[in-house]
């Protein structure tokens, strides 16, 4: 059976201490930097996967760090890797239920 022992109500008041997480690694930083510099639509790169890369991910790569850059940013698969630019409605995935209007 559990225990229960009365404490003062102030333990409550503290702050949560969080862990703060993993620091990004020295190449997904760098992503970050490239994707920041992404401002406008006409700003597009493209990924060339070396021999061994994973597609799949890369592109978790490359979409995390937009997470953290806070970009918003489409990417299109192509022969030797991807192309990766600022999402437009244009750009924007067809995919998916359609709207209900």
């Amino acid at each position: 059976m559990a225990r229960f022992r009365r404490v003062d109500a102030s333990v409550l008041d503290k702050p949560v201490k969080r862990p703060g997480g993993r620091q990004p690694s020295p190449e997904q930083l760098a992503i970050i930097a490239k994707i920041k510099t992404i401002t406008d639509e006409t700003v597009v790169y493209e990924v060339i996967l070396d021999e061994g890369e994973k597609p799949l991910t890369v592109r978790q790569q490359i979409q995390r760090a937009a997470k953290t850059a806070g970009a918003d940013i489409v990417i299109r698969t192509t022969e030797r890797g991807f192309y990766v630019a600022k999402s437009t409605p244009e750009r924007a995935s067809k995919r998916g239920r359609k709207s209900a209007s």
